[in-house]
């Protein structure tokens, strides 16, 4: 009730206590009059508390600034805009495009656009965990698929199934080609959309600590778009279980290794025939 309190007093005329009425003019000291109190007061002397810093006081004592609105000159950014989702000066809201808004204290929205900056740092940081894991599987798959399942049952036959061999061989290498550019090239986008996702996490933080509420708010909207975003993984392909096995290219060579090792010169009756 007090925020909403505070928030009704900026948009009240020091002079009349009503509510702006246009246009409004703006003293040097920053302080707002109706047009009709101004031309009321013989000396625009400012008998109100300066809203700005003195001019006197050294840069480095000062707060930094806050965000000045586009279109109304010289107009903090005070409140914000419910409606559309962004922090705005008291002048948008009396005359300007959020005149039909809801519009809330800049104060009250900072902790709660905070607190899902911090959600969404927490969920791209889980969703990173989840990504080196696949990108682990993705090498160990790559490592696994390299490995040649069938020289070692050819070597035993070789002089005599060597054009066979070759065939076989053939079709394998061209599986393996086949596998390792898809998986390679995924492996590569889940690193890529890790390092891009590692940045943002970065940016967020760093948007974190940043002290002045309406630039942090100013920040935090597209922020936490591209965090939503860049959780999801729906646009990389997702490797099937056992996609890197080979097993389909095993050989079983016994009965013919059986029937080479008997073979020998022709005894006997077998010569003579």
């Amino acid at each position: 009730m007090n925020s909403m309190e505070n928030l009704e007093k900026q948009l009240i005329c020091p002079i009349c206590l009503e509510i702006f009425t246009k246009p409004v003019v703006i003293l040097p000291c920053q302080h707002n009059l109706c047009r009709k109190c101004a031309n009321d007061v013989s000396l625009l002397v400012c008998f109100l508390p300066s809203s700005s810093s003195s001019s006197s006081t050294p840069a480095s004592e000062r707060k930094e600034e806050s965000p000045m609105c586009a279109v109304h000159e010289g107009e903090k950014i005070n409140i914000y805009c419910v409606t559309h989702g962004v922090p705005t000066c008291s002048m948008c809201k009396v005359f300007g495009e959020h005149k039909d808004c809801e519009v809330a204290p800049i104060s009250s929205i900072f902790q709660t656009k905070k607190s899902e900056l911090s959600d969404g740092i927490a969920m791209m940081v889980g969703n990173n965990d989840r990504m080196q894991g696949i990108v682990s599987q993705l090498e160990e798959a790559c490592r696994v698929i390299e490995k040649t399942l069938v020289c070692e049952k050819f070597d035993l036959l070789y002089s005599v199934l060597e054009g066979k061999k070759r065939d076989m061989s053939q079709k394998v290498t061209s599986e393996q080609d086949e596998k390792l550019t898809y998986i390679r090239g995924l492996n590569k986008k889940y690193g890529e959309h890790l390092e891009e996702s590692c940045k943002m996490v970065e940016h967020g933080i760093q948007n974190m600590e940043e002290p002045e509420m309406a630039l942090f708010l100013q920040n935090t909207k597209p922020l936490l778009k591209k965090l939503t975003d860049a959780c999801s993984t729906a646009h990389l392909d997702k490797v099937e279980r056992g996609y890197e096995n080979m097993d389909h290219f095993s050989v079983e060579f016994t009965k013919e290794g059986r029937a080479l090792k008997s073979l020998d010169f022709l005894q006997g009756e077998r010569r003579l025939q």
